[in-house]
């Protein structure tokens, strides 16, 4: 199941770009509760903190009832930064599936083990490098087309 919902994640940031050009970042992040996405957005640098944090965690909580998702799943093509670890692990989503690595921010592997900081009340299990190519090819392209 984590590859079909990855392979949504990819089309989602795919068509975000498309639309978004180069203001929309190629990184999707559907949550899915029951096997079923609940809530889902893409990162707009623009207007990052809002359209990452906020729409998305109110629509997956809405879906699900509580502020707690912990019955659902995140897929997203970026590793997650600290930011988006820490409203993961405030939100107790318990699954996290991610694609390409990030070593500039990377906060579950690469820079940082935030999912599994002991001193932290909750912990998050995590798949990384689904994908990672697929992911990794669309970021790369993005980004160049920044520059």
């Amino acid at each position: 199941m984590p590859a079909r919902f990855h392979q949504h994640c990819l089309a989602t940031a795919l068509l975000a770009w498309s639309v978004g050009g180069f203001s929309a970042v190629a990184v999707a992040a559907p949550a899915v509760a029951d096997a079923e996405p609940a809530a889902e957005t893409t990162d707009l640098v623009d207007d990052y903190f809002t359209q990452l944090a906020e729409p998305d965690g109110a629509q997956a909580a809405a879906a699900v009832g509580s502020w707690r998702l912990e019955g659902c799943t995140l897929y997203v093509t970026l590793e997650p930064c600290p930011m988006c670890a820490g409203a993961i692990l405030q939100a107790r989503v318990p699954w996290v599936v991610w694609g390409a690595a990030d070593p500039k921010a990377g906060a579950v592997e690469s820079l940082y083990r935030l999912f599994e900081d002991p001193r932290l009340n909750h912990r998050v299990d995590h798949v990384g490098r689904v994908l990672a190519d697929e992911c990794g090819r669309i970021l790369s392209e993005f980004f160049r087309g920044k520059r």
